[in-house]
């Protein structure tokens, strides 16, 4: 069975881009620390958008979905999911919030992972929903014909239970001796999880919940107000591809988890620079964050634009303060239908 070993992580010469990424999520942490001690009240407005879009897009990337709608009603539990992607939903949302709320007290051990998984499957008929897989099953991907092919073979079921027990051993034991920046042995033993695959069902989004529970665990918070796993859906072909380039060699111990690092961290910074953006455009009303978001556009803009930098703005609020800035003069609007465009005038 393949083993584990984070030791060689603290002897690797890492590259410019990786050191580079590691100092500026260094120091972003530090900055949103002084974040949620001057805008508490901002940074409310934000952690309950990043759970909708956090359930929404973990899902979407699995083929999971429902209407904004009936996603929003599930989100706030004011109604009962009605088929088999709205209760993948309701159970995604129960564990995203049971990490969001007791991260301090849910070390990383296989017991507490068969947990979440059980919760995220909480809501279905499913009798494997915390269990480990009891038959082989594969990574596929589909050729340009068309035809689906194996990517990759995870490890057998009998050999899965002790893997996952020996990975979070290491993990924990990597951690507690600190001689490896915990931004390192995150995307690595997230990696190493996706390639165990220890699930039947459910692996892509236990990863992207233990990978929100570990950062907050080490003191990365930033998931808790940017969406991570918006970010994965946003260009979700990257992230297959540096799974893909990582995944090579992995049964024989002479995988490169480098392309992953790279992919995690870059995800995690573009994640914190969001977090600014946005804390610094929260205004004190609705009008005032859309015309904070306005003023930070250089050149055309659309209002989708503007929804991503007002995520506690409706869209209809959104389109009503874009009509006033357009009135008074500091905006003007062009094109039309889909092609609608804004641009800044002062």
């Amino acid at each position: 069975m393949r083993g584990f070993n984070y030791n060689t992580l603290k002897d690797k010469k890492w590259d410019n881009e990786v050191v580079n990424y590691l100092s500026l999520i260094h120091e972003a942490k530090g900055k949103q620390s002084l974040y949620l001690k001057q805008k508490p009240d901002e940074l409310n407005r934000l952690i309950e958008i990043a759970k909708i879009q956090s359930t929404e897009s973990s899902n979407s990337i699995e083929g999971i979905r429902t209407t904004e709608t009936r996603l929003r009603k599930l989100m706030s539990e004011k109604t009962l999911p009605r088929n088999r992607d709205e209760k993948e939903i309701a159970g995604y949302r129960d564990a995203l919030n049971t990490v969001h709320e007791n991260f301090e007290y849910i070390p990383l051990t296989p017991n507490y992972i068969l947990q979440l998984h059980k919760i995220m499957f909480s809501h279905t008929d499913s009798s494997f929903g915390g269990a480990f897989k009891n038959v082989q099953n594969f990574i596929s991907a589909t050729n340009a014909d068309g035809k689906a092919y194996t990517l990759f073979t995870p490890l057998a079921p009998y050999e899965t239970p002790p893997a996952m027990q020996e990975l979070c051993d290491e993990y924990n034991r990597s951690i507690g001796e600190g001689k490896v920046d915990p931004l390192l042995v995150i995307p690595v033993f997230i990696h190493d999880f996706l390639c165990i695959h220890p699930f039947i069902d459910g692996n892509g989004r236990m990863s992207r919940l233990l990978t929100t529970l570990l950062l907050y665990r080490s003191g990365y918070e930033v998931g808790k107000y940017i969406s991570l796993e918006a970010k994965i859906a946003k260009d979700k072909s990257a992230y297959y591809d540096a799974l893909e380039l990582s995944q090579s060699g992995w049964h024989e111990g002479k995988d490169d988890p480098t392309a992953f690092i790279k992919y995690m961290l870059g995800t995690i910074i573009a994640a914190y620079r969001d977090f600014e953006d946005r804390i610094n455009i929260v205004g004190t009303s609705s009008f005032d964050t859309v015309s904070n978001a306005v003023q930070s556009k250089i050149g055309k803009f659309t209002k989708r634009d503007i929804l991503e930098l007002c995520p506690t703005v409706s869209a209809s609020t959104v389109e009503r303060h874009l009509k006033k800035l357009c009135a008074g003069g500091i905006i003007s609007k062009g094109g039309g239908g889909r092609s609608t465009f804004y641009v800044r005038n002062l």
